[in-house]
């Protein structure tokens, strides 16, 4: 019964078992992802929504701090899906470039920026 169960050996279970986890990094950091840009995006959302509001100062913070949030998250599952990324070996998967990881993180790092430095700096209507 136990012969007719088992799909190969102890390793190669293991290794697909490993395989299986880097798949779900993967996703998580999808997840993380989307999660950070709605961050910006709901910033970006709130300060043309409410730039009317008094003091001025008011609506420009607000969407600086979901900006700011959006960024740490983005930095968080970066972090996060490196240390499972360099814990775990690939064996029949690719698993993300590394590189990959950086240039979307510094791509959505600058964006952030670029867009708090303008609501900053820039008068809008």
């Amino acid at each position: 019964m136990a012969d007719d169960e088992s799909d190969g050996e102890p390793q190669d279970r293991t290794d697909l078992a490993e395989d299986r986890t880097l798949l779900a990094n993967e996703r998580t950091y999808a997840g993380w992802l989307r999660t950070g840009l709605a961050a910006v995006g709901i910033g970006v959302g709130f300060h043309v929504l409410f730039q009317r509001m008094e003091p001025l100062w008011v609506p420009k913070a607000i969407a600086t701090l979901f900006l700011l949030m959006g960024l740490a998250v983005v930095i968080a599952a970066e972090w996060r899906a490196r240390r499972v990324l360099d814990r775990l070996s690939a064996h029949q998967v690719t698993p993300p470039r590394t590189l990959n990881l950086s240039l979307i993180t510094a791509a959505t790092t600058v964006g952030a920026l670029g867009l708090i430095a303008a609501i900053w700096l820039l008068r809008i209507g």
